[in-house]
């Protein structure tokens, strides 16, 4: 009896034992299992990381390559006009950019000087069928510009020489420094296109007296450019000028002149760069002092007076009097009118006496273009006649 239970208490420890060392062995497999686990989980991330900027390293490489057949490294890149008209540039920017200029005179490349004809508009071209006409065969010998209202939207098809050229644009006062900030716009992104070499500013009201070929002939054989430069002694001339505008404008050198200009890539540059007498003006000529017939005129007067043939291109009628010329409707469009225009003209070009003076005439209303286009523009066939005969051919070779 004895023994038995001695046995059973040997038995009973065996077990108590084995019981008890079966639990230590389970956290030690834990153990292992996590630091295998954890091992594998930081030796997959260091893969990852390094994959990861392997790749990204690879892709901004790939892209660099890819992206740069896309970047011109040649002439084309300077040479090239704008695709595109609408940018993202303010006008500091605009400005600064349509400021650059070549020193050496002679062009490394066949360049064929355009006329770049530059719109000023509240928004719609009433008269651009009109000018259509006028454009039509003369591709690469012009540029054209518009500056409208911010709010218009231009719906010109993709067939016109009007599409697309409508450039960034900001709200204008009639009589306003904003006016002439338009204009510089105007400039400054018709500069952007370096075979631009004569500017003309128009108006919707505006239309051509001559055809393309003659009018381009003209301007660009000119040796002159086209601002009034008009010394008037009387209340709408002298009168205007401030006293706080000295030292950089005194009262002899106060100048008035059509807003409607024409100017050489010389004095276009001359114009956008100004900032010595652009604030003068904006403080100083304010209505009744309209700006836009004197700062232009004034500034170039001081800076280039040698370049100016103090005429305007574009013909007005001011005999019916008050603060602005004439506008013809559709009784006025027929063929006497535009002889009685084109007939009384006399002026100097190149030095030369001519009866040539005016290449466009201002300001026609919307109702005058169905006249127009059913005498496919009696002024424009006129010209012609005038050609012709010589009285242009003689001017202008």
């Amino acid at each position: 009896m004895q023994i038995k239970v001695s046995s059973s208490t040997e038995e009973f420890r065996e077990a108590l034992h084995r019981s008890s060392s079966q639990p230590r062995m389970y956290p030690m497999v834990l153990l292992k299992a996590f630091l295998l686990f954890l091992a594998m989980g930081i030796g997959f991330s260091v893969l990852s990381f390094f994959m990861t900027r392997q790749t990204g390293v690879q892709s901004a490489i790939l892209h660099h390559f890819q992206s740069c057949p896309e970047e011109s490294t040649g002439l084309d890149r300077w040479i090239k006009p704008p695709s595109n008209l609408i940018h993202s540039m303010t006008d500091e920017q605009l400005l600064w950019r349509a400021s650059f200029m070549p020193m050496v005179k002679n062009y490394p490349f066949k360049r064929i000087p355009k006329v770049a004809f530059m719109f000023l508009t509240r928004g719609p071209l009433p008269l651009a069928p009109l000018w259509e006409k006028f454009f039509k065969g003369h591709e690469g010998f012009y540029s054209i510009y518009v500056h409208a209202l911010p709010s218009y939207l231009a719906n010109f098809t993709s067939d016109s020489v009007f599409y697309r050229r409508y450039i960034p644009s900001k709200v204008t006062e009639w009589g306003k420094m904003s006016m002439c900030d338009a204009e510089k716009r105007l400039l400054a992104n018709a500069l952007l296109d370096i075979s631009n070499e004569r500017f003309v500013l128009l108006s919707e009201s505006c239309i051509p007296l001559y055809d393309f070929n003659t009018t381009y002939k003209y301007i660009t054989r000119s040796n002159y450019s086209f601002v009034n430069i008009i010394d008037d002694p009387g209340p709408y001339g002298q009168g205007r000028y401030n006293p706080n505008m000295a030292p950089e404008v005194n009262l002899t050198q106060w100048r008035k002149g059509s807003q409607w200009f024409e100017v050489n890539r010389e004095l276009a540059i001359a114009i956008i760069k100004d900032t010595l007498y652009y604030p003068k003006f904006s403080n100083f000529c304010q209505p009744h002092c309209y700006v836009d017939e004197h700062y232009f005129p004034t500034m170039l007067y001081i800076e280039k007076p040698g370049s100016l043939a103090n005429r305007s291109l574009t013909w007005v009628d001011w005999s019916r009097g008050g603060a602005h010329p004439a506008t013809f409707g559709r009784n006025d469009v027929h063929e006497g009118f535009f002889k009685r225009v084109l007939e009384g003209q006399n002026c100097k070009y190149n030095g030369h006496n001519t009866t040539v003076c005016a290449l466009f005439a201002r300001k026609f209303a919307p109702s005058t273009l169905e006249p127009l286009l059913e005498l496919l523009s009696p002024s424009i066939q006129f010209g012609l006649e005038m050609v012709r005969n010589g009285s242009v051919s003689s001017t202008i070779n």
